[in-house]
């Protein structure tokens, strides 16, 4: 999906879309319901979306997935809702936080397998600002979306924190781990 940048209208009504589902489920306590035909093009084929949230620049969800589970637009209505109504780390939000609400959607390219010998080895391979990874090992999974690199702009630091999201120990290369690497399509407000 993000091979080719998404046009400037489409861009326009992901965000409308994505607000909409919010306000709906203010009333409504589900998120939108959207028909893809209605939109067609790049909004209706599969696509794989985050929602962050933010208020005054500080985090207020982010809910999103990695592999396409339906029509871009629909995926972008489902994580709007989820972003501002189920992350676990927040309260559900509220009215008054609606009004001040910035929204970011990230649009996945599809995640492709990594080859490395060894943990310092992929990160020679990482590519600051401009991967996202998806790291499993067993039972332990975890992403970052690129944007993470403005915050952990060091490739040893990305992995790291990676590996705490995951449920691993940041000192520790586990013998099983798997790295899939993607790109984003960024689109803010």
């Amino acid at each position: 999906m993000t091979s080719q940048q998404i046009p400037t209208r489409e861009r326009t009504i992901l965000i409308e879309v994505a607000r909409a589902s919010i306000g709906h489920g203010l009333a409504e306590r589900k998120p939108l319901a959207v028909d893809p035909e209605a939109y067609g093009g790049a909004l209706a084929r599969p696509g794989a979306s985050f929602v962050t949230l933010k208020i005054e620049e500080k985090l207020r969800g982010c809910i999103g997935r990695i592999d396409p589970d339906g029509p871009l637009i629909c995926s972008v209505a489902r994580n709007a809702y989820a972003a501002a109504f189920d992350d676990p780390r927040f309260e559900p939000l509220t009215e008054p936080e609606f009004a001040r609400l910035g929204i970011h959607i990230s649009v996945l390219s599809e995640p492709t397998p990594m080859t490395f010998d060894s943990e310092e080895d992929l990160l020679r391979q990482l590519r600051p600002g401009v991967d996202g990874l998806v790291l499993e090992a067993g039972r332990c999974r975890g992403t970052f979306l690129p944007a993470v690199w403005q915050t952990l702009p060091e490739p040893r630091q990305f992995l790291d924190q990676l590996k705490v999201k995951a449920g691993l120990h940041p000192d520790a290369w586990p013998g099983d781990a798997r790295v899939l690497r993607y790109t984003c399509e960024s689109i803010g407000e």
